[in-house]
């Protein structure tokens, strides 16, 4: 079975990144196989599920749709994400932007045979419906969320005027224990047409944004780097590598940070990146202004991780990190 060998490769992977992380002694790897890493704990409950380990909170990823003051109805989305000392990370229904929505994934343009019929972003003539919800490997370690979500319009229905599913999305959400001041969190979206002629696409602007977005909070010391040194946003999109972190003090008590890896077989890689110093959300654009078919039997497979980390972007190695990733991951198939 794949979901097999995807886990095997999976405990191979994390095996490696430990000892990237910085083993210094036998001792530490067999630590490893040992009691220190209790494993993380998923709780389903009435609106999502809350990931924790050893009692913490990790994050939340809400399913039951939730709204503000019956505006801006979401769901699939990820909040609160808390950094390893129980900062929150993220915002939801900002009073700047009330349709961002922590960890999230959305466009602007939803198109049918080229006719705009939704806009997921800012959550106009559109919704998401959640099917299906559970856990790849309830007893592993590392714990995998598999979702199941179809995309509608009520622009988009049938002879009776019942909604019609547009695209299946299929996310796939892991979490794995925290190692060396830094904790992963792996997400894959895989996107199938339902229909034929069915495009997506950023905003249509030169911004071009859309796709996988972070509405972080964003402290007044926030840091932005890549690659090669210090980012600065511009009101368009930057070239800044494969890989962004965002740091600077969550919490009153020290710094901390998240970094977002771009997988390098994503199409378009590697993305560009649209970044805001306050008051907006991250986002590495995809696929930009100019929209995308997708296929009714291949899906468009997008794939990012998530570094959650204490101190800024030097108290770690992500350029290793980053390395180790586009070497190990292996994706999921259905």
């Amino acid at each position: 079975m794949k979901y097999k060998t995807n886990f095997l490769v999976r405990k191979i992977f994390y095996l490696l990144l430990f000892i990237l992380f910085g083993a210094t002694s036998a001792k530490d790897i067999h630590s490893y196989n040992g009691d220190t890493f209790t494993g993380i704990k998923v709780e389903k409950e009435e609106n999502g599920y809350t990931f924790l380990e050893n009692g913490k909170r990790i994050l939340f990823y809400q399913v039951k749709p939730k709204s503000l003051n019956g505006a801006y109805t979401r769901c699939h989305y990820i909040h609160p994400l808390y950094g390893l000392d129980g900062e929150i990370l993220t915002e939801d229904f900002p009073q700047d932007h009330p349709h961002h929505r922590g960890l999230f994934w959305a466009w602007h343009q939803v198109l049918a045979d080229d006719k705009l019929i939704g806009d997921s972003w800012s959550l106009k003539d559109f919704r998401l419906d959640i099917v299906e919800s559970s856990l790849i490997d309830s007893t592993a370690k590392i714990k995998t969320l598999k979702v199941k979500v179809f995309w509608k319009s009520p622009l988009w229905t049938d002879s009776l005027g019942n909604e019609k599913p547009l695209v299946k999305e299929i996310l796939y959400l892991s979490v794995y224990p925290e190692n060396k001041d830094c904790r992963i969190i792996d997400l894959q979206t895989n996107l199938y047409a339902l229909e034929q002629k069915i495009s997506i696409g950023g905003s249509d602007d030169e911004k071009g944004y859309g796709g996988f977005s972070a509405r972080f909070r964003l402290p007044g010391d926030i840091q932005f780097t890549g690659r090669e040194g210090p980012v600065t946003p511009e009101n368009i999109s930057v070239s800044a590598g494969p890989w962004l972190d965002f740091s600077g003090s969550f919490s009153e008590k020290s710094i901390s940070g998240i970094t977002i890896f771009c997988n390098s077989e994503n199409p378009l890689f590697p993305q560009r990146w649209i970044l805001r110093q306050k008051d907006s959300m991250q986002n590495p654009v995809f696929p930009g202004r100019t929209p995308v078919l997708l296929n009714r039997e291949k899906p468009l497979i997008l794939c990012y991780r998530l570094i959650v980390h204490r101190g800024d972007s030097r108290n770690i190695d992500l350029n290793n990190l980053f390395q180790n990733y586009v070497d190990t991951y292996s994706k999921f198939h259905e």
